[in-house]
């Protein structure tokens, strides 16, 4: 979410910065080209107020051999080139003084000629008409073949008698375009910079109490009920959110609470009356006649089971009270003390108990907690492990949790029932004739949450089924 919020925030900008920045970069180039356009035709406009009306009249009737030259004419013939060449080498700008027909008075340099074509021709034509240029094609700095032609008409009495035309080249124009440009350029990563470190830190400030909601969830999700969310940090709607979630927390709490404080109740409280009830069916059968043993076997086997349930149930509700604190344990040590528990009633049923683990393996778990859930497990792992069938305790040791793994060889679970198992009551219907009340395993997965673990079932090949009992490393 913090990767796509990112990109979102940045999307926006990087579309408003260039919103900014491509106008501004045509701008640029466009006043770059107007200064420069501004010069030439002041330029021009110089040269055409220094240049005497009579002499371009007398000069363009000498160059065409009508008239012979006025004393003076030449001289100023030559003023006027010499002029033009200067201005030339001083700014390397082609520079040409033109009659209306086309014929040159003065051009620097001497082989330039009048453009007979494109712009340049356009603005010849223009400034005949006695406007000066305007509008030239814009130059940018990928266009290094262009020019700047601009034109400016000689006016005299209202009557348009030359045209000066100056031809820039736009090398220098393009530098400064290019500079401009990449000033720009500069300003806006900076720009850019500058709203990356902003949109973490904004993103960051959002989604702070969205990632704290995040793991109280999953805290509560795994049966961690004392969670709560921060409500001091966040924008005012997150702040809201997360008294919401505290609120909601404490009402889940106080009705699981009320919950289990019923079901321990009534299972204390249903112990004493169903012992008087096993005791006067004791009595019941002493005075019995001959005959009804099996009914009277079958009353206290149910007797016994309701017992049993009772007892889970009482369990069930302590484990979910309990809320231990974690500690390093040597689940080595504490998974042998178990099994060696155990073995007496595996040798009585005929199954071998076997043991492959390491030597030691430090974990983060309750001990007492973790022990009732390895019995559990155990349980019923010789409940489902026919007779010459074999239950191997392991431990496997991973990155951040180790897991103490009981894998019998019984006649396993399908996938439709490893859904289930580990569900409160629930039993496989291929197993119902086997004793038990389907609160054992929920027992372990209850005890192994409270102290921060996690029970797992896989299958095993060919037959049999894995539990693992898996706590984090300290």
């Amino acid at each position: 979410m913090r990767n796509r919020l990112l990109g979102i925030l940045l999307s926006l900008m990087a579309c408003v910065l260039a919103a900014l920045g491509v106008p501004l970069a045509v701008a640029i180039a466009a006043a770059e080209q107007s200064r420069v356009g501004v010069d030439r035709i002041d330029d021009a406009a110089r040269f055409a107020q220094d240049l005497p009306t009579a002499a371009v009249t007398s000069l363009g009737s000498a160059l065409k051999g009508q008239t012979t030259p006025e004393p003076g004419d030449a001289s100023r013939l030559r003023a006027l080139a010499a002029q033009a060449t200067r201005y030339h080498e001083l700014y390397g700008v082609s520079i040409g003084i033109f009659q209306r027909d086309g014929s040159a008075l003065a051009l620097a340099p001497a082989s330039w000629q009048l453009p007979r074509g494109g712009f340049g021709a356009q603005a010849f034509a223009e400034a005949l008409d006695g406007r000066r240029s305007h509008n030239p094609p814009q130059v940018w700095p990928w266009t290094p073949e262009r020019t700047l032609t601009v034109a400016a008409p000689v006016v005299r009495d209202g009557d348009v008698v030359a045209v000066v035309l100056t031809e820039s080249p736009t090398g220098p124009l393009r530098a400064r375009i290019l500079h401009r440009w990449l000033l720009l350029g500069a300003g806006e990563a900076l720009a850019m910079i500058v709203a990356v470190l902003l949109a973490v830190r904004l993103t960051g400030w959002v989604l702070r109490p969205v990632r704290t909601l995040d793991r109280a969830t999953h805290d509560i999700s795994t049966g961690r009920m004392n969670a709560r969310v921060a409500a001091s940090i966040g924008p005012p709607e997150l702040r809201r959110l997360a008294r919401s979630f505290n609120d909601m927390a404490d009402n889940v709490v106080l009705a699981l609470d009320q919950q289990r404080a019923f079901v321990a109740d009534a299972s204390h409280q249903l112990r004493n009356p169903l012992a008087a009830l096993l005791l006067r069916v004791e009595l019941l059968g002493m005075e019995l006649p001959d005959g009804h043993e099996e009914e009277l076997a079958g009353v206290r086997e149910e007797g016994v089971r309701l017992a049993r349930v009772l007892d889970d149930l009482l369990g069930l509700a302590t484990a979910e009270h309990a809320r231990p604190e974690p500690e390093r344990t040597d689940l080595t040590a504490l998974a042998l003390t178990r099994l060696e528990g155990w073995r007496p009633v595996a040798e009585q049923r005929g199954i071998q108990l076997a043991w492959d683990g390491p030597a030691t393996a430090v974990g983060l778990a309750d001990p007492i907690g973790l022990g009732s859930a390895l019995d559990a497990v155990l349980d019923n792992a010789l409940k489902f492990t026919p007779a010459g069938g074999r239950v191997l305790v392991g431990i496997e040791t991973g990155r951040r949790d180790i897991t103490v793994t009981v894998a019998d060889s019984g006649p396993g679970l399908t996938e439709e029932e490893l859904a289930r198992v580990g569900d409160r009551f629930w039993r496989s219907p291929r197993h119902q004739n086997v004793d038990g009340s389907g609160l054992g395993l929920s027992i372990a997965r209850t005890l192994l949450l409270a102290a921060g673990g996690e029970l797992t079932f896989t299958p095993v090949e060919p037959t049999g089924l894995a539990v693992g009992l898996t706590v984090p490393k300290p």
